[in-house]
């Protein structure tokens, strides 16, 4: 598994700014976390949604790739960073 936190650079509610994904070997997500300008997050797993979040239907490219786009910037995140997230949010 990969674990990625990509940032947003955006000024729009509607969209998340900050977004954390597990990735299965072929980098499709497996979980995702996603946060709000205003507060609100939301979920996706394969079973449940919350929310506007839902699982990426296609890989998602490499932390050097997204980061060729100004409008983000990605980090490789640790297997114990994402979780405490899950835990955290998921339980909301």
């Amino acid at each position: 598994m990969t674990y990625i936190k990509v940032y947003w650079k955006h000024n729009d509610d509607d969209y998340p700014f900050e977004i954390y994904s597990e990735l299965d070997e072929d980098r499709y997500e497996i979980r995702k976390i996603e946060i709000f300008l205003n507060g609100k997050v939301s979920y996706a797993q394969e079973d449940k949604t919350t929310g506007s979040t839902i699982l990426g239907e296609v890989p998602v490219p490499e932390v050097n790739e997204i980061n060729e786009d100004t409008e983000f910037e990605a980090f490789n995140i640790t297997k114990e960073e994402f979780n405490s997230l899950w835990i955290k949010y998921s339980q909301l």
